[in-house]
């Protein structure tokens, strides 16, 4: 068994990625979706078991679970917060938990604005008081009266400095109802807490490899030979959206290429993959590499659902 982070970019890129086939965790009532699952595994955690936040209509969840395959629901850590980060580092806090924060979900309709929150906690239960790393400042973080920035993703530099992956603007989704992210861009600081200083240009946009519509979000690895992205690219057809989970590879995590010629995991077509592969999680823990996403098994709002599945390599272990 080979962990992601001894392996080059083109080697993950090669993995075949086996689907559970039934969802793990489906959404909470009264929410149609459970999504953008970030997890740590047994060898992260203070008490040796596997952690997972997710959020629904009603903020960001926390998850527990013995085996990382059946997951018990423990709490809600943030209302109004969404598209969940979770780093574990070095120093006191030991852990931080990285999202988007916004105002209300509903009344549909309002112009959507949020920022990045960070909360740290060195037991994973009791959180401080939060800190914003980046508020929407460039003219492609601003979509008509929205402004969004969201899907963090925080990774150390080898020179100890900080670099925060993370999704901007809206493109709107006309089956679904819905929008999802234009841009994905970076924002650096000399500490995890920030200030974080955005690069002025995106790195990845609409048309870029296999985004004809819009960038999604990313999950960024280092890897024996630089760095490798897991975008949630999303697409168009001329008559549907879709979203699919793509592996690209960078030397120095600034320029990106698409390093295979298929996604890793793609809409099924039928079932609760049936038409959008959205965002995840992918990490290496004790029992090999494990890829945690959200699918929709429907178009529009009033009709898709959303819940967590889990993949793993075809060498590794899988459930």
């Amino acid at each position: 068994m080979m962990l992601l982070s001894q392996m080059t970019a083109q080697q993950v890129a090669s993995l075949s990625w086996t689907v559970v086939p039934h969802p793990l965790i489906g959404a909470p009532f009264p929410s149609p979706i459970i999504a953008d699952p970030t997890f740590l595994g047994p060898g992260s955690t203070p008490e040796g078991d596997w952690r997972m936040w997710a959020h629904s209509l009603i903020g960001l969840h926390a998850l527990r679970s013995d085996d990382g395959i059946a997951w018990r629901r423990s709490g809600t850590v943030a209302r109004n917060a969404l598209r969940g980060y979770i780093l574990a580092t070095q120093s006191s806090p030991r852990y931080r938990l990285c999202y988007e924060k916004t105002r209300l979900f509903v009344p549909l309709g309002l112009p959507w604005r949020s920022r990045i929150e960070s909360r740290g906690s060195d037991d994973l239960i009791h959180w401080q008081a939060p800190v914003t790393l980046l508020e929407p400042s460039l003219a492609w973080h601003v979509n008509g009266r929205s402004r969004s920035v969201s899907n963090p993703c925080l990774v150390e530099l080898p020179d100890g400095r900080w670099r925060l992956y993370y999704s901007a603007g809206l493109t709107a989704l006309p089956d679904c109802g819905f929008s999802e992210p234009t841009y994905i861009g970076v924002a650096e600081s000399v500490g995890v807490d920030g200030p974080f200083q955005a690069l002025p240009e995106p790195v990845l946009g609409p048309a870029d490899g296999p985004a004809s519509l819009s960038a999604g979000a990313i999950k960024v690895l280092r890897v024996a030979d630089g760095w490798v992205g897991f975008q949630n690219a999303i697409t168009w057809d001329g008559e549907h959206s879709g979203s699919e989970i793509w592996v690209l590879g960078s030397a120095d995590g600034l320029r990106w290429q698409v390093l295979s010629e298929a996604p890793a995991i793609a809409p099924t077509g039928c079932g609760w993959m049936a038409t959008h592969v959205y965002a995840l999680d992918v990490r290496d823990t004790p029992v090999g590499p494990r890829m945690y996403f959200n699918a929709r098994d429907g178009y529009h709002w009033s009709r898709g659902r959303e819940r967590i599945g889990l993949a793993t390599p075809a060498w590794g272990s899988a459930a």
